[in-house]
């Protein structure tokens, strides 16, 4: 673990709140000077506390669906695992692929457009990796509601986890090509510097700027975050899925879930379970106490739970990488 305290918890917190922060403003928030801030950021970079900056993007909005996979192998070694992992980080529409320990070993969230143009990818895949399938589970997977890193802090501020961060569900629209030359750039380079994201773009500063404000206006981007690895701070990323007795209790169990500060996104999906919740927590006894508890707030409403933890992700894209038509 390494040698985190309170002030780099602070920062990091703001960081992923909104990583286009400068250091200067981020530093007047919690109490340190922008050369300290500017510090403390490089070395938990070189520590590897912090792996990168991605943009939070709805790309729901450009008409994408999303198909989930959850892979269970077999006669597979952890070696021909990660080459499968790779593949499908390869492919230019996954936004999420990684190992998994428990009911499953692989996850791949794949960006839809084209169901034609998928069936090539996922053919040739199968016809490469198959016979290492145990079985394949699918769903379609309809949004993601992003919440806050508020187990950084002592004391976080609920309201921050009122209105998290959503994409899917919403109504298409229509972009620029300029536009997406810039959701193209910053998706995995969120803190990129607006002088060098303008150069990019071959175009001023103040355009650039409009550009990016334009997009969050109409919710394209909803936020600007921050990779963490979390291993390095002592702390695990695990997946709870639920299944209710009492469908109608979902909003409710959502709501008092929501507030946990260990919750980081609350997923919604068609052809699995009714809850999917990822939590950045402790270990498997913090996790099982939580869902204990929520046996007792809701009783008889939820019918069973699984519980599986994520050994990392090989790729995390929110933008598909597809060349502009």
């Amino acid at each position: 673990m390494e040698k985190i305290d309170l002030k780099d918890r602070k920062i990091l917190y703001q960081l992923n709140i909104n990583c286009r922060q400068s250091n200067t403003q981020i530093g007047k928030k919690i109490g340190l000077k922008k050369d300290v801030v500017s510090y403390r950021i490089k070395r938990m970079e070189e520590k590897g506390v912090i792996t990168g900056y991605w943009t939070n993007i709805d790309s729901y909005r450009f008409g994408y669906q999303v198909y989930r996979y959850y892979i269970i192998t077999q006669n597979a070694t952890s070696t021909k695992k990660e080459e499968i992992i790779q593949k499908i980080a390869d492919y230019k529409n996954t936004w999420v692929t990684g190992g998994i320990k428990g009911n499953y070993d692989i996850v791949a969230i794949i960006w839809v457009k084209s169901i034609p143009e998928f069936y090539n990818f996922w053919d040739d895949f199968n016809e490469k990796y198959g016979d290492y399938f145990a079985e394949k589970i699918f769903s379609i997977y309809l949004q993601a509601d992003v919440y806050p890193l508020s187990f950084l802090l002592d004391d976080f501020p609920k309201s921050d986890r009122e209105n998290p961060q959503h994409a899917g569900a919403n109504d298409p629209i229509d972009i620029s090509k300029d536009d997406f030359k810039l959701l193209n750039e910053i998706a995995s380079n969120a803190r990129i510097p607006l002088v060098e994201l303008a150069n990019k773009l071959n175009c001023s500063s103040q355009s650039a700027n409009y550009k990016l404000k334009n997009l969050m206006k109409k919710g394209i981007i909803q936020g600007f975050r921050t990779g963490i690895n979390i291993k390095k701070l002592d702390l695990e990323h695990y997946k709870v899925d639920i299944w209710l007795k009492e469908i109608s209790k979902r909003r409710k169990i959502w709501d008092y879930i929501k507030y946990n500060p260990h919750v980081t996104f609350i997923n919604t999906s068609a052809g699995y379970a009714d809850l999917e919740i990822e939590f950045n927590i402790e270990n498997s006894d913090k996790l099982i106490s939580f869902m204990d508890e929520l046996h007792i707030k809701f009783p008889n409403s939820i019918r069973k739970y699984t519980y599986f933890s994520s050994t990392g992700d090989a790729k995390l894209r929110c933008f598909p990488e597809m060349e502009f038509k």
